[in-house]
């Protein structure tokens, strides 16, 4: 059973679940237990849309059974004994409105399969193909690719690792789709599928999509690629076909742009470059601001240095006379720094404010026993307390 196991989804499987455990052990640990608050809020979410989408399948779909389409029981039968699942799933049919598609779910210890009424309608002709969709289905189940998704959660949205985990995850559950069914050839038509619909697959040119993978190394096409989390149609029929059959290799150029835009799931790459956008302009919610203090610190320590010997003059004019000035003049100071800078000089409190292009910049005196004068600095109006030099933070 260890060939359905499509080789790079056991390195991508180990990484992310390693990712996944350290970023929880840091989420918890960085917010002081309060991610195990939001984890337990996700779970209850998790919980009433699980079982919103469980009772949607028991009250609309119809459960395979011996006595309920015997035929399509018999095959799902068939494919949990190749696949050696002992304990087997619920099967379902559900209307699927003209989609062709599958997939599997579970809820509480209980795993389903549900196949969507126009996938099994399009197998009509070939009954062996839906043993494919049975089958991958129950690659998920089996390979316990559900389980294990919210240890890795924190590390799937990651830029090429997420998708490229999901893609690995698709061609180990068409291994076993394939597995299920009585030759490659009628797995890799079934999956055909997708890519024709319900009727044309029948009529499919094998050899001439198999040659059609050899048009996926464009830039675009690897771009796009590397951002999904399946594999293009053309490569899986391949696969399915030859499981070592050797695809053409992506465009080296493409990695960049995509190692830029976060796996966004089934939602698509359009929907993982509006994330990227989400974290970009957050991100740039908190640098630009954190740069523009940091450039209005450094401009204002220099004015903190040009204010030093007027800071200076005034503490001695006070030991000497034991008296604030009443004006600068008084102490001998000029009104204005090189810079242009303003000075005024509270005469109540000896306070010289400092009013620059940025903000008022407040020095604040006090005397010790022996009347010697010392400084502090404080933010006045316009001017943030995170824009203060850092001799003026620090306490």
């Amino acid at each position: 059973m260890q060939d359905l196991v499509y080789p790079h989804e056991r390195i991508f499987s180990v990484v992310t679940l390693v990712l996944g455990l350290l970023a929880w052990a840091a989420l918890i640990a960085g917010t002081f237990g309060a991610a195990l608050v939001v984890l337990a809020f996700g779970f209850v979410a998790y919980l009433f849309a699980q079982s919103a989408l469980i009772a949607r399948i028991k009250g609309n779909g119809v459960e395979l059974s011996e006595s309920q389409f015997p035929d399509l029981y018999a095959q799902f039968s068939a494919c949990c004994d190749r696949l050696q699942i002992e304990l087997r799933p619920r099967a379902y049919i559900l209307n699927g409105n003209g989609s062709l598609n599958a997939f599997a779910t579970r809820f509480l210890g209980h795993q389903y399969v549900v196949l969507n009424s126009d996938v099994v309608d399009a197998m009509n002709k070939q009954p062996d193909g839906v043993r494919f969709y049975m089958g991958h289905e129950l690659g998920h189940l089996r390979m316990k690719h559900l389980t294990g998704h919210l240890l890795r959660w924190p590390v799937l949205w990651f830029p090429l690792l997420g998708a490229a985990y999901s893609r690995a995850k698709e061609s180990t559950c068409d291994r076993h789709g394939s597995a299920c069914c009585s030759s490659p050839e009628v797995a890799a038509r079934a999956l055909a599928a997708l890519s024709v619909g319900a009727s044309r697959w029948e009529k499919l040119e094998v050899n001439s999509y198999l040659a059609q993978a050899r048009q996926t190394p464009g830039f675009w096409m690897s771009f796009h690629e590397l951002v999904s989390g399946y594999p293009w149609l053309a490569k899986r029929f391949s696969r399915v076909m030859d499981t070592n059959a050797k695809m053409p290799p992506r465009n080296g150029f493409a990695y960049l742009p995509a190692f830029l835009v976060p796996y966004a799931g089934r939602l698509g790459a359009g929907f993982g470059f509006l994330i990227l956008v989400y974290i970009v302009a957050v991100f740039a919610a908190i640098a630009i601001p954190a740069y523009q203090d940091y450039t209005i610190r450094a401009k204002l320590t220099g004015v903190l240095i040009e204010s030093q010997p007027n800071l200076d003059a005034l503490g001695k004019y006070y030991e000497s006379s034991r008296a604030i000035p009443t004006s600068l003049d008084i102490a001998g100071l000029k009104s204005t720094l090189a810079d242009g800078s303003k000075l005024s000089l509270d005469a109540k409190r000896m306070l010289l404010t400092v009013h620059t292009a940025h903000g008022d910049l407040i020095f604040v005196p006090s005397a010790g026993a022996d009347g010697h004068v010392t400084w502090s600095c404080t933010n006045g109006e316009r001017l943030k307390p995170t824009q203060l030099p850092a001799s003026c933070r620090k306490k």
